[in-house]
């Protein structure tokens, strides 16, 4: 258990800086806009529960992959008045995020007033978790909170470097809700419990395959997945994407635990992914025609995945089941989200990963409808896998 922003008395709030790592790694439109504003909402809670205490939020971010200079196109600065209209409060800009101007107008930080400092990743020192870097950073506040979930898996000067200088340091509401869902997840599901894994890669879920192929009652496998480990069984894949340097792991899941991995049983196919009127065929999961690539689950195993996640006491989803993002094929991806909607209201427990499922479950409108919608896709995957990450552990114990 960590300490969290909660257990700081007001006392140590009022009039104090409190130095807070959000993630508002957004996607920004050509004009520079703000294309989504999830992870700004995602933050509001904890900034709002700083500012009824009259503290003083000075904010931390990364955005995009700038390498270690500044980027025009990767600035925080637009950000700000995004952030100033979902808050309700005045949300002023310094940048960089480790000169004096930025310590002097945090020290100078009107009361109800935020500063939010320029990308941290503009530093080198930033990803290097740098001492000298981490210990600028720590002079910009009386207390760190972290609430940046999905930058916990990284030891990165602002997420842990930070915390040898600046104490306390704690989680913030954000973080706390993550670490409550996954923890229950990973230590006290309730059975069944239904594992649902799609999108591509089967490499970056190793040590969750593995540890969900021994704890979970059931694991759907869908999307490009399902097609390595098709393949893993000498089945024809056609065209269709395969992770080649997992067949092995691929095997070894299924001989580890042949009863519980539930593929494909039909798929729909494509001849032709770059062209805009392609034959599509639903096709046996064991009849993908030479030259057609599997963009979706079939309708047999869309029934089928769907009773499952209907049926589980504890629902686990990450990655979607073919090419959703593209109206046509996202026919699978939809029913499990739909499904796992109708698990929730049903009592399940159910957890969206993060990522492209979270993206699914947004764009189907049932975000509000199941019980917790990770903000951190890699960093929930190795929660998940390990039960601790770098974030983590440098907060302060409970």
């Amino acid at each position: 258990m960590k300490r969290t922003v909660q257990d700081l008395p007001a006392d140590d709030l009022k009039g104090r800086r409190v130095l807070v790592r959000v993630d508002y790694n957004v996607p920004l439109e050509d004009d520079g806009g703000v294309a989504d504003t999830t992870r700004l909402e995602a933050s509001l809670p904890t900034l709002r529960y700083l500012l009824e205490r009259e503290a003083r939020p000075v904010l931390l971010s990364h955005l995009g992959r700038p390498k270690g200079a500044f980027e025009a196109r990767f600035s925080l600065e637009p950000v700000a008045p995004v952030l100033e209209r979902l808050l309700g409060a005045t949300v002023q800009f310094a940048g960089p995020c480790d000169s004096r101007a930025a310590g002097d107008t945090s020290r100078t930080l009107g009361a109800g007033v935020v500063l939010l400092l320029e990308n941290t990743r503009f530093h080198p020192g930033e990803k290097k978790n740098d001492p000298a870097l981490s210990e600028r950073l720590g002079d910009l506040g009386d207390a760190f909170v972290n609430d940046a979930f999905g930058s916990m898996h990284r030891a990165h000067a602002s997420t842990v470097g930070v915390t040898e200088f600046l104490r306390p340091a704690v989680a913030g509401l954000l973080v706390q809700r993550e670490l409550d869902a996954l923890g229950r997840l990973r230590n006290d599901p309730g059975d069944p419990f239904v594992v649902a894994f799609g999108g591509a890669k089967i490499t970056d879920k190793i040590d969750l395959l593995r540890l969900f192929t021994e704890r979970a009652d059931r694991l759907l496998v869908g999307g490009a997945m399902a097609n390595t480990f098709l393949k893993a069984q000498g089945l024809p894949t056609g065209r269709s994407l395969v992770e080649e340097e997992a067949l092995d792991v691929a095997r070894d899941a299924l001989r580890a635990a042949p009863q519980k991995i539930l593929l494909p049983a039909d798929l729909v196919v494509i001849s032709d992914l770059s062209s805009d009127d392609p034959e599509v065929l639903v096709v046996p999961a064991d009849g993908i025609p030479e030259g057609f690539a599997a963009v979706d689950i079939g309708p047999q195993t869309r029934d089928r995945f769907s009773r499952e996640a209907r049926g589980a006491r504890t629902f686990f989803w990450n990655g979607p089941m073919g090419l959703f993002e593209r109206d046509p094929y996202a026919a699978g991806t939809i029913s499990v989200a739909r499904a796992t909607a109708e698990a929730t209201e049903k009592g399940a427990f159910t957890v969206i990963g993060g990522g492209d499922s979270a993206s699914a479950i947004r764009r189907a409108g049932l975000e509000s409808r199941v019980s917790h919608v990770s903000t951190g896709g890699g960093a929930a995957l190795e929660f998940l896998a390990r039960g601790t990450l770098p974030g983590v552990e440098a907060l302060d114990d409970a």
